[in-house]
């Protein structure tokens, strides 16, 4: 059947109350209501599947956690389950002093008596009674007149209150009456104020602070706009006799989604107490949610005596135990209700929170209270316990400034302007392509592939290690051959560092009117890498001892068109140190430029006007192969290099310089003119080292022995014997590689050999797990290099 075109001639509207005089509109909510939930009643019996009684208790042990002092607990009468939930409670000492136990009775006798006994021994209880008052339920559900209606609740009060005179005698118990004329919405105003007045007459004892009976006024089914329901608490607050022995009760349904809307606007009107459930479970659109209204009021700035802290775990127990989920966007609880998706709303969230930073700073320093103001966030989530990773969430209709927030929350990095548009073309064309929502990890992980920050997304291009000096104008003129009569600075900067390209350490150096400068000065001659910097900035990240330096770089190619802004290649860099950052961003940038073109084969030029010396060779080394040569090795070596690259121009590949080292000193080679097989060491006299090895010399394998003050020279001595001349030890020196299980000994010797008038010295350089092994491997492979003459067998 469609919806009627004339919905008058099915539906008839609400008939408006005259109150020519309210005051509720021009009042203001100043204070917090007193609380009480319904869920283990209310909501639990709304629900396909009711609580369990460890559900409950569950639920009960929540609601004490958030503060409610008055929790009804059950409708006692309904089920033995029920029943001894309550029993449970009060005999096992779990209900706090200061905390009231209401249970629901309906206006008969034997219920009456039966909720009654389960609450003996309580100290403190609340007696709710109810029976319909509405025209609609009197004439149809129940056939009773007004008069019958009023002499039913009349009849019963009076007997709740002799049972509870009695329970009180008996065990101490402190009672509270509550009474509900149910459907009040729906029912004459004046009649409910008239069975209010009988029922309070019945029950006879209203008085003041504990003693106030309870007029709990139900929004049954939610049948007007919330100002009506307002305009008849005001009506009730007004007509009804001794209004100050009586606390005013709200219990909203939500029929018509305005549940909250009603609550507030009748706490306005006179209410005093909210009945309701946490994030609004109940009967069909379920009751009023007590969170949503708490929460309304903590954003104004009342305390509203209930602790959602940790709202999580509130979630997490109430949708466990109803078996219901809450909404995504349910206000506060929901997981996306502090989200912003938006571009414009993502920009206007992170400049916000730009401001209130400096906002709060200011209020710090004259002790004045650091207030909430921002954007689209009436609450800070951090006072429900949450955080700030779901405030900006990032799909197609997101922009740069929700990206660039989420990059700054997560990695610390406040990205120029400029860089956050480059950066948002990066996340847009992601989104785009894969047409989803991009996570947190989802925006840093390409972040840090778009501009190789960190470890695991490092580029082409990685700095080892520089150093930066400063070069005076005499240094530079003889370096580079200028004129002195040319225009030079009076000083200038130097780089000097190795970069490691595809994995291969490369030393390169430049110079230039500061670090960055100098560093593309290098990049250029050395790689060919010809960019010069458009814009840069920095800013410190953390405070004190842990301060780091985080740059931003736009690096352009020479001849780019100033107003082309999408020309640019951006880079990011953080270090202790300032210049290590700026360094950082300039290769990132340039690991950017690059792409995966290939490029030139670095070379070191070592012969005339040479530019690379012999640190450059060592260092080199270091890199490559991680060897720490000693000072006088790392000059046999330069001389070595030397000698190799005069064939060449005076110019050596990286590649070929550690292949001439390996080749020189048979490092990691297996074959050499000595070699050594099974050995053995023993003490010898005077406290010497014996060493019985097996040699093979030139090809001929043969059995030496030999003493001395260490394994080394005992070596030494042994192989001496099959020499016609004497092997010295000159120097040795030592180093660990690696670290824990895959730490190795490097070991390196100088061997000088005497034959007569014959004299010769070489190194050796050898590897071993052993450090003993490492050593001795050292001593056959400068033994080998030397000019040393077996003597036949």
């Amino acid at each position: 059947m469609p919806m009627l075109k004339d919905p008058s001639r099915k539906y008839s509207p609400y008939t408006p109350l005259n109150l020519p005089n309210r005051q509720w509109p021009s009042k203001t909510i100043t204070k917090p209501p007193i609380w009480l939930s319904t869920d283990l009643r209310d909501g639990n019996q709304a629900l396909a599947n009711p609580m369990t009684i460890p559900q409950k208790t569950q639920f009960f042990d929540l609601l004490l956690k958030c503060g409610f002092k008055e929790i009804e607990v059950a409708y006692p009468a309904a089920s033995d389950t029920d029943f001894g939930f309550v029993r449970g409670l009060i005999e096992s000492n779990k209900v706090p002093d200061d905390v009231w136990v209401q249970v629901l009775t309906p206006a008969r006798e034997d219920l009456i008596r039966r909720t009654i006994d389960s609450v003996a021994g309580c100290k403190r209880a609340i007696i709710h009674m109810y029976n319909a008052t509405s025209c609609l339920f009197r004439t149809v559900v129940f056939r009773n007149s007004p008069q019958e209606t009023i002499d039913l609740a009349v009849k019963h009060a009076a007997l709740i209150r002799k049972l509870t005179d009695e329970a009180t005698a008996k065990y101490g118990t402190i009672f509270k009456f509550e009474y509900s004329p149910e459907t009040f919405t729906q029912t004459e105003p004046e009649f409910a104020v008239e069975i209010c007045e009988a029922v309070k007459k019945a029950w006879g004892r209203a008085g003041t602070g504990d003693d106030r009976i309870i007029f709990n006024l139900p929004g049954t089914v939610e049948i007007a706009t919330p100002n009506h329901y307002a305009d008849q608490i005001e009506f009730f607050c007004t007509h009804i006799s001794e209004r100050e022995k009586i606390v005013i009760s709200l219990h909203p349904h939500n029929d018509r989604g305005t549940g909250i809307a009603a609550a507030e606007l009748g706490m306005m009107a006179g209410a005093d107490r909210i009945e309701g459930c946490l994030f609004g479970n109940g009967e069909r659109t379920g009751n009023v949610d007590l969170v949503n209204l708490a929460l309304n009021q903590y954003t104004q700035g009342i305390s509203p005596d209930l602790d959602f802290s940790d709202i999580q775990q509130c979630i997490d127990i109430v949708t466990q135990c109803n078996d219901l989920p809450v909404h995504p966007r349910h206000p506060y609880a929901g997981e996306l209700v502090f989200t912003a998706f938006s571009g414009s709303h993502q920009d206007a969230i992170k400049k916000g929170f730009e401001h209130q930073t400096v906002r709060h700073a200011e209020a710090r320093k004259s002790a004045e209270p650091e207030i909430w103001h921002m954007p689209y966030l009436p609450i800070d989530p951090l006072d429900l316990g949450c955080n700030y990773e779901a405030v900006i969430r990032v799909n197609s209709q997101s922009g740069k400034g929700g990206i660039s927030f989420l990059v700054k929350q997560h990695l610390s990095l406040d990205l120029p302007r400029r860089m956050q548009i480059s950066f948002y073309a990066v996340i847009q064309e992601i989104s785009d392509r894969e047409a989803r929502e991009m996570t947190v990890e989802d925006i840093t992980t390409a972040f840090r592939r778009t501009y190789h920050f960190g470890p695991k997304f490092a580029g082409r291009l990685v700095l080892r290690s520089f150093k930066i000096s400063s070069v005076h104008d005499a240094d530079i003129l003889a370096t580079n051959s200028v004129s002195e009569t040319e225009d030079s600075p009076d000083e200038t900067r130097r780089f000097d560092g190795t970069v490691t390209v595809d994995g291969v350490a490369r030393v390169i150096r430049g110079d230039g009117n500061g670090p960055l400068s100098a560093f593309l000065d290098a990049l250029k001659s050395h790689l060919d890498i010809d960019l010069s910097i458009r814009e840069y900035s920095e800013h410190s990240i953390g405070e004190g001892t842990n301060v780091k330096a985080a740059s931003y770089v736009e690096l352009t190619e020479p001849g780019t068109d100033p107003r082309n802004k999408a020309a640019g290649y951006w880079g990011i860099g953080v270090d202790p140190d300032i210049s290590g950052s700026g360094l950082r961003a300039v290769l990132s940038a340039a690991n950017s430029y690059i792409g995966d073109r290939q490029l030139p084969e670095l070379k070191l030029t070592v012969g005339y006007n040479a530019k690379s010396g012999q640190a450059d060779v060592a260092s080199i080394i270091l890199h490559s192969l991680h060897l720490e040569l000693p000072r006088r090795l790392q000059s046999a070596f330069f001389e070595v290099v030397q000698r190799s690259a005069r064939e060449t121009g005076g110019e050596i590949t990286y590649d070929g310089l550690t292949n001439l080292f390996r080749q020189t000193y048979h490092y990691e080679r297996a074959s050499s003119r000595f070699s050594l097989g099974p050995y053995k060491f023993e003490d010898g006299a005077a406290g010497k080292r014996k060493v019985t090895a097996t040699v093979v010399f030139e090809g001929s394998s043969r059995v030496v022995s030999g003493e001395g003050n260490g394994p080394l020279s005992a070596l030494v001595a042994a192989i001496s014997t099959q020499l016609s001349g004497q092997l010295n030890i000159k120097e040795f020196s030592e180093h660990s590689l690696g670290e824990g299980s895959e730490v190795r000994a490097a070991s390196y010797i100088e061997l000088t050999y005497v034959d007569g008038p014959t004299k010769s010295s070489a190194w050796g350089v050898g590897l071993d797990e052993n450090i003993t092994a490492s050593g001795l491997k050292a001593v056959l492979y400068a033994a080998s290099n030397t000019e040393a003459k077996v003597v036949p067998a």
